[in-house]
């Protein structure tokens, strides 16, 4: 499959056996933090860096694969000149009419009764178009996720206009609630990769990108996914000197900081640690304890970003997908401390 994205014209990276994750960087850039552009193994064929190593070159992709066979396949959206739509259906409770298509105000008179998924809210966009919903599109590359999602794989037909990638839950860039945009700054897990949790599974008869639809431009475009030039993508972004952690209040201080301090840990051991279970866990403490009235919403997903983000700085998306569905499941049981704060 590395072979044949990179014939295709797309840079592929390894993701870590059996994960969806980029494979481990080497011993010397796990210790040694570097803008991606200025690393000495991506020139010389190391994988480090996850996409930013991406290439179509044959030597690096068959030395990559014959010194891990079982890596999986990432592409890396940007340089592929792809714009992926990647459809989530995770059980969360669903937010408010007003933040289900930012910047569209659903009235009234519009029946929201079962919508539940990433689904949904896409085939409500488009029907508020008068288009057809994209989930739906034969005429492009379809991949079902293990987890019942959906990636709709278009290519964009104008290398000029760059989109960035974004998450569903976003509270500044997102196209719906549970849709998240994977193109510059971002990579999409390549179709027929096997995960633990299962295969990513074309659908259909296509099995390659159509142009990305014009109604579905100007809709990234009126959501802030066409960023002005000079716009800083934030997976590029390198972290700066590190600040004192911020502290939750005292009430929730003695449940919370502990399970930070295990997501924190995370950072030393780069796969094998256990890092999402331990941040769904921090996350469902933390909607208890918001639902209970000891901790304020943006103050928990500050301190939760803010974990997740030290122990692993380059997964931004799905490190919010994993907060906002735990908050969210946490929230069902209010969760009091005991004891005086």
């Amino acid at each position: 499959m590395a072979r044949w994205c990179a014939a295709t014209g797309w840079p592929v990276h390894p993701l870590a056996p059996r994960q969806k994750t980029p494979a481990a960087n080497c011993a010397s850039c796990k210790q040694n933090r570097h803008d991606p552009a200025d690393c000495p193994c991506i020139p010389t064929g190391g994988w480090c860096h996850g996409f930013h190593a991406a290439t179509t070159s044959l030597d690096h992709i068959d030395a990559w694969w014959s010194a891990q066979p079982r890596f999986g396949v990432g592409v890396s959206c940007g340089p592929a000149d792809l714009v992926v739509i990647d459809v989530d259906a995770h059980q969360a409770q669903v937010p408010d009419r007003s933040r289900l298509l930012p910047g569209i105000a659903i009235g009234p008179q519009v029946t929201l009764t079962g919508l539940a998924t990433g689904f949904d809210t896409l085939a409500l966009l488009a029907a508020l178009r008068r288009q057809p919903s994209p989930a739906e599109d034969e005429q492009t590359l379809r991949v079902r996720t293990p987890s019942g999602g959906l990636h709709i794989w278009y290519r964009n037909p104008d290398p000029g206009t760059r989109y960035r990638s974004s998450t569903g839950s976003s509270p500044r860039v997102a196209l719906a609630w549970q849709v998240d945009v994977r193109s510059d700054g971002g990579y999409i897990v390549a179709p027929a990769t096997r995960t633990t949790a299962g295969t990513y599974t074309p659908l259909g008869q296509a099995r390659h990108p159509a142009p990305l639809p014009t109604w579905l431009a100007a809709e990234l475009a009126r959501t802030g996914h066409t960023p002005a030039a000079g716009t800083p993508d934030p997976a590029s972004v390198v972290p700066g000197p590190r600040r004192p952690r911020r502290r939750a209040p005292k009430a929730a201080a003695r449940i919370l900081e502990p399970l930070l301090d295990q997501v924190t840990a995370c950072e030393a051991v780069p796969e094998g640690a256990g890092f999402t279970e331990k941040l769904n866990r921090a996350a469902f403490t933390a909607g208890g304890l918001i639902q209970g009235g000891h901790l304020a919403e943006t103050e928990a997903r500050m301190l939760l970003l803010e974990a997740a983000g030290r122990a692993r700085p380059h997964q931004e998306r799905r490190n919010t997908t994993i907060i906002d569905s735990a908050l969210s499941a946490g929230a069902r049981r209010p969760l009091h401390p005991k004891g005086r704060s």
